[in-house]
């Protein structure tokens, strides 16, 4: 799913000629509604290495034992450690307090309202203070976001030129077993994504659809290897004027239910005309409505979890600034 990272920062010492030997990284977490920013470590951490092995926790991603020490103690100590930066503005927290609190502060053209404001900062905060990790932050988009997660290559001759577009919310498996079939069709596919404004796929979908808003939409969908570019912002009706632009060669859209546009015109009656329109049948029955039913329903335990996550995370937190803050000579393992 994850586009790979090459030639970013904190990459691996690079052995001397005649004994270079693969790298193996281990990247381990709960990935829990996986976002861009486990992508953007995934990318990370590939790039430290030549091949990558992901652990997934059964529950919570704790950083403690059930003893209270570093779960990464032995590999630090071992000098085997490295981390990779965080993305800040996003996290599985922020996420479900938006599905939760039913609100569009979060589109990219609103003011963040003093009701998703209050919500935001209680939400993942467990009463004993807020957790760096777990809390929820501002996300900021910048050009250098982009190209991290971007291709950065152009249609090359003999590429086949397809086009998909759609929400794209809270990407998850249903879009890449599409976006995978969709790449199947050609034998050197080159496949755009067409990402619709917050407000275009909120008068289509609805209620505070999308959850996530258009820059955070961008990233997600950069991120999947299947995808070569982005329209960020792309009309609804896929137009003579797009297919010309970008040189389409194929309309591809899944098996849900086609829209109407504002003026009651099918949006891809162009591509149907000229006889390139396909619908492609994912195989996967998991939906963004159905990620946030689930959400819903389980509201209580999830909020309960994430207190209970953050509460141990700030127990580690303290426990490592009392260490630091101690004399050399009186630290554990010092006598």
């Amino acid at each position: 799913m994850i586009r790979n990272g090459r030639g970013a920062a904190g990459g691996a010492e690079q052995p001397g000629p005649g004994d270079r030997r693969a790298v193996r990284v281990w990247c381990d977490g709960c990935y829990d509604m996986v976002h861009y920013g486990h992508s953007n470590q995934l990318r990370q951490a590939r790039a430290m290495g030549d091949y990558l092995i992901v652990g997934v926790h059964t529950d919570d991603d704790i950083t403690l034992t059930v003893d209270g020490r570093d779960t990464y103690e032995e590999v630090k100590q071992a000098g085997r450690y490295r981390e990779c930066k965080r993305t800040q503005g996003v996290s599985t927290t922020d996420l479900v307090g938006r599905m939760l609190l039913v609100t569009k502060a979060h589109h990219s053209s609103q003011e963040m309202s003093s009701e998703y404001r209050e919500y935001a900062d209680s939400f993942g905060k467990c009463p004993g203070g807020r957790n760096p990790w777990t809390g929820v932050s501002q996300f900021l988009q910048t050009s250098q976001k982009i190209i991290q997660f971007a291709s950065g290559k152009e249609p090359q001759p003999g590429e086949t030129v397809i086009y998909v577009a759609g929400a794209f919310d809270l990407f998850h498996i249903g879009h890449v077993d599409f976006l995978e079939k969709v790449h199947r069709l050609a034998e050197r596919p080159y496949i755009i994504a067409g990402l619709h404004f917050d407000q275009e796929v909120n008068r289509y979908k609805g209620k505070n659809y999308p959850i996530m808003n258009l820059h955070e939409r961008t990233l997600s969908v950069l991120a999947c290897r299947y995808v070569s570019e982005v329209v960020i912002g792309a009309p609804y009706a896929v137009t003579a004027e797009l297919l010309s632009h970008f040189k389409v060669d194929l309309v591809c859209h899944g098996k849900t239910e086609i829209i109407p546009d504002r003026d009651g015109s099918d949006p891809y009656q162009e591509p149907k005309r000229r006889g390139i329109f396909r619908q492609i049948d994912s195989g996967s029955n998991l939906t963004t409505d159905l990620i946030v039913q689930r959400i819903i329903t389980n509201r209580l335990e999830y909020e309960a979890r994430n207190q209970k996550k953050e509460a141990k995370e700030l127990a580690f937190l303290e426990a490592a600034r009392r260490q630091a803050a101690q004399p050399l000579g009186e630290r554990d393992g010092d006598f």
